[in-house]
């Protein structure tokens, strides 16, 4: 099992060489890439991938969380340069192509979803955070409805997301994220007066 002591700035490198290496090999369609081409593409040998990633499990795994982690960072980024229902906005189409994303690594993320690994709730709980972050930033500047949580939000996308990638599915997925992300902006309840 690999090691929780900080790498050192070699190693360090190794593990992102060999992430990268594996997403963009996850991401072309190619899930069943054997570790041995994703070692050659990352310019190490195999025993470094498995000092990193004791299973090929683990390695989809580290990918995918490294996908989800970059994405739930990207709020606090989005809200520094945006209003918070524009930062929401944006963030919602990072979502959609996040589940772009999920297609391409599919067949390579089936590999852990009959483990009993956490990283799917993992995913679904930072997402809602995420969410949460928005939305609550959009309330407080009275531009987003305040009756929405990231949970709710992020089960609306999860049909978005789960269209069928057919030619055109990324134009339709934001489109309908648009008509959703309309539906936070108006007709929402008042929030009652403090008295």
């Amino acid at each position: 099992m690999p090691s929780s002591r900080p790498l050192r700035s070699d190693a360090r490198g190794n593990r992102e060489a060999l992430l990268t290496a594996a997403r963009e090999a996850f991401l072309t369609g190619d899930a069943d890439a054997h570790v041995k081409e994703i070692a050659r593409q990352a310019g190490v040998a195999v025993g470094t991938l498995y000092r990193h990633f004791d299973t090929r499990e683990a390695l989809v795994e580290a990918v995918y969380r490294q996908e989800v982690d970059e994405l739930c960072a990207a709020p606090g980024e989005l809200l520094d340069r945006h209003a918070p229902d524009e930062a929401l906005r944006r963030f919602l189409l990072l979502l959609v192509e996040h589940a772009a994303v999920g297609k391409g690594m599919a067949v390579a993320l089936e590999s852990i979803m009959a483990t009993d690994s956490p990283v799917f709730d993992d995913a679904r709980t930072q997402m809602e955070k995420a969410l949460d972050r928005l939305l609550d930033a959009g309330t407080a500047a009275g531009t987003l409805r305040h009756d929405v949580g990231g949970r709710t939000l992020l089960r609306a996308l999860g049909g978005i997301c789960a269209m069928r990638p057919t030619e055109g599915w990324r134009d339709e997925a934001a489109h309908i994220t648009a008509i959703l992300f309309d539906g936070l902006r108006f007709g929402g309840p008042v929030r009652p007066a403090a008295t």
